[in-house]
């Protein structure tokens, strides 16, 4: 079986690769990264004996999506596992944001996953088996992010869709899983450009492999979806109780820039 995984590089991504390389899995490893991309590919053929194509690019762009499935499908191969872990965050107030980086985080967190679940979608009912790992986060279940607004947004859109599709696809040999994670210990917030000291970043983090190792045992189990950790849980809930104000204001106070110390503080 091969498996396609996005963001293969780094983070989450990357341990999801390794088990999936562990399970027997040929794969399919995307990321902008040749270089990282390569020196995974490599490790993971030695240890495993796998079949590993790199495929770098950037799924950020205008139907890149479509670009990487017409190279597959020229090479004749079919995929059995998708995992659309690649995401973006930026962090700002929504009239300061880049309007390209902004475009582009959109274009990779909803519209490059939408699309890629599509395609692979044909091939795994025909064969009557496939299996789909969508990676949201936890402020899927809030009711926004001040200063996260198209961030939050766009994972509360991965979480509705994969419940969606799950319950489409039910009996059909395919199952689709949502990964929600809490803050997790990788380079988001740098990528995110949320440099800057924020209650957010204070929160305890998840270890990146144990995250991925309840998103991998939740696809296998095809649980529809994974919340990793108790505390991860807690905020899950607290986002969907009422009144959602209040979480709202938490968010915002939780994203809100602190105010650098003086000598008078």
């Amino acid at each position: 079986m091969t498996a396609l995984v996005t963001g293969a590089g780094g983070g989450i991504g990357l341990e999801l690769t390794r088990l999936l390389a562990a399970d027997g899995h040929n794969l399919i490893i995307v990321g902008r990264d040749r270089d990282r991309l390569e020196r995974l590919a490599a490790d993971l053929r030695a240890r495993y004996r796998i079949a590993i194509r790199c495929e770098p690019g950037d799924l950020s762009e205008a139907r890149a999506a479509f670009r990487l499935w017409s190279d597959l499908g020229a090479a004749g191969i079919a995929i059995d596992i998708l995992v659309n872990n690649a995401g973006v965050g930026l962090y700002g107030s929504l009239d300061e944001q880049d309007p390209d980086q902004l475009d582009r985080m959109l274009q990779l967190n909803t519209a490059a996953l939408t699309t890629l679940t599509r395609l692979v979608l044909p091939g795994m009912r025909q064969r009557r088996w496939g299996r789909i790992l969508n990676v949201a986060s936890v402020v899927a279940y809030q009711p926004g992010g001040p200063r996260m607004a198209a961030y939050y947004a766009t994972k509360a859109y991965v979480l509705s869709f994969s419940k969606g599709l799950a319950r489409e696809v039910a009996g059909s040999g395919v199952s689709v899983t949502v990964l929600c994670p809490g803050p997790t210990d990788t380079s988001f917030d740098d990528a995110a450009g949320a440099n800057v000291d924020v209650l957010y970043k204070r929160l305890s983090k998840l270890n990146a492999a144990a995250v991925a190792h309840a998103g991998y045992a939740g696809m296998k189990q095809q649980s529809m979806v994974v919340i990793p950790g108790l505390m991860t849980k807690l905020l899950a809930l607290a986002g969907e109780l009422p009144p959602r104000r209040i979480a709202l204001e938490v968010n915002r106070l939780l994203w809100k820039p602190r105010r650098p110390r003086t000598e008078r503080d």
